[in-house]
């Protein structure tokens, strides 16, 4: 598969680390997003006429957005269903409502991020503010996991790609001095899921140090 992939995007790296928890070797093609800007140039408009990143490759699809590329890899190639659980409708709609969260986090987190590290355009002080309400909520959710038992996003026993799509953007939000300080289940979260087997580190995302 190939993933036409910007290093420094949260969305990028989400499909990079399913597909190293799932053990599927992908084919990184960079796309010089900043300063580039060659996802506006006429031969990347051609693969994705929207304009975005990722896009993935798969041969017999071509996925142009980041959390289609999620489901497709969980579908594909995860035997168990534990990431992408279809047989309980109650988990697999838990997890489309967490996708629907993380995709606001890309839009304020992630967005205030981008403005800090590489200058681009963001409501600095809307961004920040509804990222902590979107913290808020991750936080209340995950202490009522961890007082259930469970150490996931959506209680169950293994992770989902919902902790993917959300962790992303939480572990690289300080970047754009969204600060995790005050949501200690949120931390305790974020270390659950460095310490999955294979988990894949990236330019900003270091690995932990041995328990």
């Amino acid at each position: 598969m190939l993933l036409y992939d910007y290093e420094a995007m949260g969305e990028c790296y989400a499909v990079r680390l399913l597909a190293a928890l799932l053990g599927v070797q992908l084919i990184l093609k960079p796309v010089d997003f900043y300063p580039g800007r060659a996802h506006e140039a006429e031969e990347f408009i051609a693969i994705n006429p929207l304009g975005t990143l990722p896009v993935l490759d798969a041969g017999e699809v071509v996925l142009l957005d980041w959390q289609a590329a999620l489901v497709y890899l969980a579908a594909n190639s995860d035997p168990t269903g534990e990431w992408l659980p279809t047989a309980n409708a109650v988990r697999f709609a838990k997890v489309h409502d967490w996708l629907g969260i993380a995709r606001k986090l890309g839009d304020s987190a992630g967005a205030v991020r981008l403005h800090d590290t590489i200058g681009l355009d963001a409501d600095v002080e809307s961004c920040r503010a509804q990222a902590h309400r979107l913290l808020r909520l991750l936080e209340r959710q995950l202490w009522f996991v961890e007082r259930s038992g469970d150490d996931w996003l959506i209680p169950g026993a293994h992770p989902t790609i919902a902790d993917i799509a959300v962790f992303v953007h939480v572990i690289l939000c300080e970047e754009g001095d969204v600060e995790r300080m005050d949501y200690p289940a949120v931390r305790r979260w974020t270390d659950r899921v460095r310490r999955l087997p294979q988990f894949l580190v990236s330019s900003s995302v270091f690995p932990l140090p041995p328990i």
